[in-house]
């Protein structure tokens, strides 16, 4: 299983509703792309204070690495991706994506 974690620094001037819209996106393209079993959504709600500006991520499970190649090429992931960059401070700067292989 491939977990794919991203976070984003949002523009302080994009409003809750924008951000929420965006990240629905992603959840949108659970039932397009076989191998997405499940996604979460969210604000950074750490108490460590070590969040870096990230202010919101999301974190999706691929049953593997085919299932999350497909997704990184759909292209409504890729018209999602572009909301996402359009609205992180510094475009692609704000934004961290970490994937982890997770085994049994």
């Amino acid at each position: 299983m491939i977990r794919h974690c991203v976070f984003i620094r949002f523009k302080t001037n994009v409003p809750e509703d924008e951000r929420a819209s965006i990240l629905s996106d992603i959840v949108a393209l659970k039932p397009l792309i076989p191998g997405y079993l499940s996604v979460d959504v969210g604000p950074n709600v750490s108490p460590e204070g070590l969040g870096r500006g990230y202010t919101s991520g999301f974190v999706i499970d691929f049953a593997d690495s085919e299932a999350r190649d497909a997704y990184l090429v759909h292209p409504d992931h890729e018209a999602a991706g572009g909301r996402i960059v359009g609205a992180a401070e510094g475009g692609i700067d704000g934004i961290f994506v970490y994937d982890l292989e997770i085994s049994g």
